[in-house]
């Protein structure tokens, strides 16, 4: 589950999942819901991407997972709609999702995201044992 929160010129994302992996995935969700109008209705899980990224803690394996996928949304113009995520070590991000290339025809581009931040970044365990993560991303 995932909700957007207003924050002073930027978007805040909070996300909750049962475990770490799963917040990840829904990170990737929120993210694509922010930059496509048409979420996830529109878009079609036709190609497959893997993808790795490692780190030194949850808050910034977080940032850079999502850093990437915004990478390969504005080089690639890729859109995915599926994630897979496994962790590894801890701290190592293997995962696949499934999406296909930006069509200007079928998608309806949503809020230009310019960059995940770290500003009040947050990824922790809650004392129901599920996983809140916080993220702000720059418009």
């Amino acid at each position: 589950m995932y909700q957007r929160f207003e924050h002073t010129a930027d978007l805040g994302l909070r996300i909750q999942a049962e475990t770490p992996a799963a917040v990840f995935e829904e990170a990737a969700c929120a993210l694509f819901d922010v930059l496509v109008d048409d979420f996830p209705t529109a878009i079609q899980p036709l190609e497959q991407t893997a993808f790795s990224v490692e780190a030194d803690s949850y808050e910034n394996l977080l940032v850079d997972w999502l850093g990437e996928l915004l990478f390969r949304f504005e080089t690639e113009e890729k859109l995915f709609v599926r994630f897979d995520v496994r962790l590894e070590d801890r701290y190592r991000l293997i995962a696949n999702a499934w999406g296909e290339r930006f069509d200007h025809a079928r998608h309806r581009q949503g809020d230009d995201v310019k960059a995940i931040t770290y500003h009040q970044i947050r990824f922790e365990q809650q004392p129901d044992q599920s996983w809140l993560a916080e993220v702000i991303l720059d418009l």
